[in-house]
């Protein structure tokens, strides 16, 4: 189990004058003072967040406004695009060849901002994460570019230049020095935000309504990731008369009742719902009387089985809408994609590593007799059964009857819940079976290497739910058999979430959410996530 004290201080907790005492049902100790204090430290917490975001748009566009005369300098051999006449302080003019390309540097700035926008650029409070925000980066300057490009051609700089023909390559230099820019920019702007937040500033203060599972999971997920930035500040539970105290070492500091006044008192900035038995009026009430001293966003925190997958459309029959579900995942051509995606890293990985295989195959077989690769039996898509290849990691007696039941039994406390919070997912502890050179393959998951094979063959995906043994199929529930609906992956959205530390009900939700959500970037993005885990070496007990 967690130390509840690290737990504690994990949650940030709001200063102890701020959060009030011995609190009865449905009442809560306002402090004039206290109230003023805290908006006033909201305040300026947005003001501090404006000017950082205007800074960072004067930026942008300087890098837009700088970036397009030195890509047509380099694309000129070294030309100049400022005419400064010697004794001058400024410049004068700008070259006969930079000319026609004025007009669109005038333009550039608006057309990178807005894009930058739109691509959520200058969003500076809550989550963030590198690698989303260089898939964003990527956008917004690929699309900006595109948008300067058409204007370009069909403008033409008006009736002067209408025969002139630019220099495509001076777009492609202007592209890679925006996007690297950019790149530089955010980088050194999130190291940033990492030390403010380390330092408790920056951060969204909060507020949780309910005392159930899904509060204490967001009380976990927050207060383990200083990323999201999130201050939690107190719970308040939904329930007249509950007698809980704290949730997940998180104090209860009111009712919902008293909602309305925790949120002027304490500054709250977000609410996060999570009681599913609240009703709706009951919640547009306090809404109404939450007032508008700040923006205050609420959020209701779904059942992952009660909410809806992103991939609905939403129809009408006569005169009632209808949301129609996701049916069949992954189908028509983005079944075809992510096939193609896996043929051609699965060849590339394989070519890569072939060094690697020969290596590992001479160790193996020094160490101990027997075969280089160990076929098991493994349950693909739809329930079909393949051989799963690795490296053998383990002894050639490791099938032995007394062995398999120590993994039968060690993967049936996993599936009914009855391992403890960190153990491994269908791990032996200390398990003799395995050998030296397996023990290392197994740390950093070089084992799995041949696997790419089954991807070629098309048993397997680079990316999805991990394969389970036919055994372990018989212990599971109805619904956990959603996992069969696509291909097995090498590695998936829980390897990259908690690799085998989490607990075995999580593991299949994020499987669900991942078939119901699959996109080729969530695919790069686990993909990507995935070698820092793996160099990490933390797939061992």
């Amino acid at each position: 189990m967690r130390d509840e004290s690290k737990r504690s201080q994990a949650h940030r907790v709001a200063a102890t004058p701020l959060a009030p005492a011995a609190l009865g049902p449905g009442t809560v100790a306002v402090a004039p003072r206290t109230g003023h204090l805290v908006g006033d430290q909201v305040r300026k917490t947005l003001y501090w967040t404006a000017l950082a975001t205007a800074l960072l748009v004067l930026l942008d566009a300087a890098i837009a406004f700088l970036a397009f005369p030195l890509a047509y300098s380099l694309r000129s051999g070294g030309a100049p695009v400022l005419v400064w006449p010697s004794g001058h302080w400024l410049p004068t003019d700008v070259t006969n060849g930079f000319r026609p390309y004025l007009s669109i540097l005038l333009v550039l700035p608006f057309v990178r901002y807005f894009c930058a926008k739109h691509y959520g650029l200058y969003k500076l409070r809550g989550e963030f994460a590198l690698l989303t925000d260089a898939t964003a980066i990527f956008k917004a300057v690929s699309v900006g570019t595109l948008v300067i490009v058409l204007f370009a051609f069909l403008y033409r700089g008006g009736f002067v230049y209408r025969d002139y023909s630019y220099s495509r390559f001076v777009f492609v230099i202007d592209w890679a020095i925006v996007l690297s820019s950019l790149a530089l920019v955010r980088v050194a702007l999130r190291g940033a935000q990492i030390v403010s937040r380390r330092n408790d500033r920056n951060l969204i203060r909060t507020l949780i309504v309910g005392d159930g599972e899904l509060a204490k999971l967001s009380v976990q997920e927050i207060s383990e990731n200083a990323r999201l930035g999130y201050q939690l500040v107190g719970a308040v539970t939904a329930r007249e008369g509950a007698e809980t105290t704290s949730v997940e070492g998180l104090p209860v500091i009111g009712t919902f009742n008293s909602l309305p006044a925790l949120i002027k008192q304490h500054g709250i900035e977000e609410v996060l719902i999570t009681d599913t038995d609240l009703e709706p009026q009951a919640l547009f009430e306090a809404i109404m009387r939450s007032g508008r001293t700040h923006r205050i966003n609420f959020r209701v925190v779904p059942n992952m089985f009660n909410c809806l997958p992103r991939k609905t459309d939403v129809d009408q029959i006569g005169s009632l809408p209808m949301i129609k579900l996701f049916g069949e995942p992954l189908a028509g051509p983005s079944r075809l994609l992510k096939r193609s995606t896996d043929i051609i890293g699965a060849g590339a990985i394989i070519v890569l590593t072939s060094p690697v295989w020969a290596v590992l195959a001479y160790l193996i077989k020094r160490e101990s007799p027997g075969p280089v690769f160990h076929a098991q039996e493994r349950v693909g898509m739809d329930g079909k059964i393949f051989p799963m290849i690795k490296f053998r990691s383990m002894r050639p007696d490791a099938d032995s009857p007394e062995n398999v039941a120590a993994h039968q039994e060690a993967m049936r406390r996993n599936i009914t819940g009855e391992i403890t919070e960190g153990s491994l997912h269908g791990k032996v502890e200390n398990d003799p079976r395995i050998t030296r050179i397996g023990e290392w393959m197994r740390r950093y998951s070089v084992d799995e290497l041949p696997q790419m094979l089954n991807v070629v063959r098309g048993d397997m995906s680079l990316v999805g739910p991990r394969p389970p043994i036919p055994y372990e199929v018989e212990m599971y529930a109805d619904w956990h058999r959603s996992r069969f609906h696509v291909k097995p992956g090498i590695t998936g959205l829980w390897q990259v979430s908690g690799r085998n530390r989490l607990p075995f009900q999580e593991m299949v939700q994020l499987d669900i959410y991942y078939i119901e959500n699959w996109s080729l970037w969530m695919d790069l993005s686990i993909l990507l996530r995935t070698l820092p885990v793996v160099l990490r070496g933390d797939n061992t007990n």
